[in-house]
This record gives C-alpha cells, sequence and structure tokens, in this order.
C-alpha cells in the first residue's frame, strides 16, 4: 500500500492493504483519506473493505476493474485517455502488458503513477525489486525468475508480453517523468537512481542500448 498525502492534507491510497485499528489511526493522524485507488485489475482485494472504513472516499478503479468485478462499488474509472488524477499525480495505464492469471496469460491494465514533488513513481506489478532483506526463498527464486535487485518483470511476465511496441511505448512515457525513487508494491522501495534502474529493467522492451 502506499499513501499520498496531497497538498490540501487529504491522503489517496494506492493498492490497499486489509485495515485495521492501528492502521486507520496512524492514517488519520497524517490527513483525511479521500481517494482510494484499485491500480490494476489484481490489486483491489481490501479496497471494498477501505471503502467501508472510509466512505466519503472516492473509489477510483483502473479500466476493465468495472466489467472484471461488477460488484465493487466503484465510483471512477480511470480514463485510458487521461494523464493527471487528482491535480497533483500523474499516470499512465500501462499498455500491453500481461501476466500470469487464473486462465493464463491476462491483461494487467496497470495505472503507473508519478508525484511530481516528491520524485516518486509508483507502481505494482508491471516490475519487481527484491533484495537481500528478503527470505532466502525469495531471493533464489527472484535469481531464477528475474526481480532480484533489478527493476523489472518476471520472466513469465516477459514471455506473456507479445506486445513489444505498445509496451515500449508505455514505458518511454514513464522514463519521460523527472523521477528518482520508485515504489513498488513487491520488493524494496528505490531511493534514487530509480529512473535509469527501470531503463534497465524494461531494456529488451526498449529495442536499443543503454545510454
Amino acid at each position: 500500500m502506499t499513501v499520498i498525502r496531497l497538498a490540501n492534507r487529504t491522503l489517496a491510497i494506492i493498492s490497499p492493504i486489509q485495515m485495521d485499528d492501528a492502521l486507520t489511526r496512524q492514517l488519520d493522524e497524517i490527513g483525511t483519506v479521500s481517494h482510494i485507488i484499485a491500480p490494476n485489475l489484481y490489486h483491489y482485494l481490501f479496497a471494498a473493505n477501505c471503502k467501508a472504513l472510509y466512505p466519503k472516499a472516492t473509489f477510483w478503479a483502473a479500466p476493465g476493474l468495472e466489467f472484471k468485478k461488477p460488484d465493487l462499488a466503484i465510483d471512477q474509472t480511470i480514463s485510458k485517455d487521461g494523464n493527471r488524477l487528482l491535480n497533483e499525480v500523474e499516470y499512465v495505464v500501462f499498455d500491453g502488458f500481461r501476466t500470469v492469471g487464473l486462465t493464463g496469460f491476462e491483461a494487467l491494465n496497470e495505472c503507473v503513477f508519478f508525484h511530481a514533488e516528491s520524485h516518486s513513481v509508483i507502481l505494482t506489478d508491471i516490475a519487481f525489486h527484491f533484495d537481500e532483506r528478503f527470505p532466502l526463498i525469495t531471493q533464489f527464486a527472484t535469481r531464477v525468475l528475474g526481480g532480484y535487485k533489478t527493476l523489472s518483470p518476471s520472466l513469465l511476465e516477459r514471455v506473456a508480453t507479445r506486445e513489444k511496441e505498445r509496451v515500449r511505448r508505455s514505458v518511454e512515457k514513464v522514463l519521460a517523468w523527472n523521477f528518482e525513487r520508485v515504489i513498488m508494491a513487491h520488493g524494496s522501495i528505490i531511493e534514487t537512481g530509480g529512473k535509469q534502474r527501470f531503463r534497465e529493467g524494461y531494456e529488451q522492451f526498449l529495442g536499443h542500448s543503454i545510454q
């Protein structure tokens, strides 16, 4: 879960986790939860619970989630054609990327966010970054499958993703942002040099050598 505090001190929660009293107290201490965001077609499991705790918050969903989960009380679907959300947050719907789902290789429809004030990119499942802080079994698996000390999709996702031109265009949109930090759902935050690490992780989709 990532929390952005906006200029008006309201909070936007991206990919909420299971909420408890301690977490809600922490959130209430830093601002008012006004936006809840399900950033792709898989990270929505605790969004309804979060919405129940903060009923006045707007529940935003990645495009397509309204069809996948019609029972969710979604307030706003993020536009595929837009590039800015909540005035202070830019985004890209990462086009062409596929992941491993229950029925095989499935579209992810992930929204990648950029918070300019903190020079941060926020992503969920399009890249992983595990290191020695994780259990040995996780280190071993990601050494084999990808994402160990690299900011990259897994081997399975690289195989599943065939529409490389569409992914390349999405990568270039992300690289147009001026960011240092990368916050991801799976792995350790990269505090500096994140833009170069992201470029390196997606080298095979860019179709040219790293500068």
